[in-house]
């Protein structure tokens, strides 16, 4: 069996990067989701994680099976919450764009690479971990839950039709 591994991503995976991405906007459509239905994430905002050392995928052999943006500093709609951050002295790290390829589902492989950034993040000296998604995203809820993140309530994006977000929080 080959073992997951989780790397900085590169210009060379961005085709594999989108595909999965797309697949991801797939499954959020199908499930009723408005989320990432305007165009976001595209390859811009890819690139732009790119150029900042904040992407990364997750390998199985030599193929990308998935990917998310680890992304140290205050993220600016984290500012205002409908609720309240457990901690909002420590530096934090945001997960954000977490997709996983179609043909990888199910296998533990989020919560690795989930469990692997916190581990990049924690090996950095951050301790506090935040991540936001849809109402109807149940795979990210699913997935964080299990992960130890805890709901601390609501915050808004740039979306002009569906700004609410779930946000959550882990502390280490």
């Amino acid at each position: 069996m080959a073992i997951p591994i989780l790397v900085p991503a590169s210009t060379a995976d961005l085709p594999a990067i989108m595909a999965i991405l797309d697949q991801a906007k797939a499954a959020l459509k199908a499930a009723g989701s408005p989320q990432w239905q305007t165009g976001y994430p595209n390859q811009a905002t890819i690139e732009t994680d790119l150029a900042a050392e904040q992407g990364w995928v997750l390998r199985l052999e030599q193929t990308v099976v998935g990917y998310l943006a680890l992304v140290v500093g205050d993220e600016p709609t984290y500012q205002h919450i409908d609720g309240a951050w457990a901690d909002t002295t420590a530096p934090y790290a945001t997960l954000h764009r977490v997709a996983l390829s179609d043909q990888y589902r199910g296998q533990g492989l989020g919560k690795f690479m989930l469990s692997t950034a916190i581990s990049v993040g924690a090996a950095q000296g951050i301790r506090n971990f935040r991540i936001d998604t849809y109402q109807l995203n149940q795979p990210v809820q699913t997935l964080v839950k299990a992960a130890g993140f805890s709901h601390r309530g609501t915050i808004y994006v740039n979306e002009p039709n569906h700004p609410e977000r779930l946000a959550f929080e882990l502390n280490l």
